[in-house]
């Protein structure tokens, strides 16, 4: 497909690898999640549905109607697919069968503005960012009920819900390293992604200035490389040193993660498509 060249200064694409259009057709694609054998699942958001795309066929299918306006979206160690949905502003399990488990309804008795990215930490705790975008599908009140868009988290029992941040603009893209000790949460409405310290009992300490650019949806590889979205796909390494564009022929990119049995490829939700861009690098996810 024609597009813009891909600027790679550390090798991180394979070799003559080109963006791939893997399906389109959407409406607006989002939260690509990553299963243990390497398919990905995607949200079809408008349409309130999720895509699965599996690795054995290389097809695309509906893996689930009535998605709850699902956004975000990633799989914890027990195969529970972990969605922001959006509909009503909730945070939903669902199982390898489509059945869903609500875990979070409110905040302190009052609705969330609307959960839209999450990481689940190895310990099993859920990290999720709360922005407001006022959806025109929601028939309630639109107006915001908590006191500002803030970073939560969920402990691994699920018992305990609380703020780890209340100083951001408007948090978005979220993800955090497989040892569970760093966390990276760009702050879409001030053009900024910061990355914390994770203690023990899931608070943050030490939140520092990553790089100046926000993020919708975001990813991490093998070697710390960090992937933020918006124009295309920017690639910073661990310094915050930009090392990679990936540019998209489309107006927005939502999200990206990385696939496969290897997670050697690379996954790309943009506007009404879902592309893949074979990787030197690997995820870690």
């Amino acid at each position: 497909m024609s597009q813009a060249q891909i600027v790679d200064k550390r090798g991180i694409v394979a070799k003559k690898a080109t963006l791939e259009k893997v399906a389109d057709g959407f409406s607006f694609t989002e939260g690509p999640a990553v299963n243990r054998a390497g398919d990905v699942y995607f949200t079809d958001q408008p349409n309130d549905r999720i895509i699965k795309w599996s690795f054995f066929t290389g097809e695309t299918s509906v893996f689930m109607e009535n998605a709850g306006r699902s956004n975000g979206m990633f799989f914890d160690r027990m195969g529970n697919l972990i969605s922001c949905a959006d509909m009503e502003n909730e945070l939903w399990e669902i199982d390898a069968k489509g059945n869903k488990k609500v875990l979070i309804e409110n905040y302190q008795g009052k609705k969330l503005n609307g959960p839209n990215d999450l990481w689940v930490a190895p310990n099993g705790g859920i990290y999720i960012t709360d922005p407001l975008y006022k959806r025109d599908y929601w028939t309630r009140n639109p107006e915001m009920l908590q006191d500002g868009e803030h970073l939560y988290y969920l402990s691994p029992d699920r018992v305990q819900f609380f703020r780890v941040d209340e100083k951001l603009v408007k948090p978005n893209g979220i993800i955090g390293t497989p040892d569970g000790k760093k966390l990276y949460v760009a702050d879409i409405g001030d053009n900024k992604t910061y990355v914390y310290d994770i203690e023990e009992d899931g608070y943050l300490r030490n939140r520092k200035l990553f790089v100046e650019m926000g993020s919708d949806g975001m990813t991490i590889d093998h070697r710390g490389n960090l992937y933020l979205t918006g124009k295309g796909v920017t690639v910073f390494n661990q310094k915050g040193e930009q090392i990679a564009h990936i540019p998209i022929d489309a107006n927005w990119t939502a999200n990206v993660t990385f696939g496969g049995p290897q997670r050697k490829t690379l996954f790309i939700t943009a506007m009404d498509a879902f592309y893949s861009l074979e990787m030197n690098v690997r995820g870690t996810h």
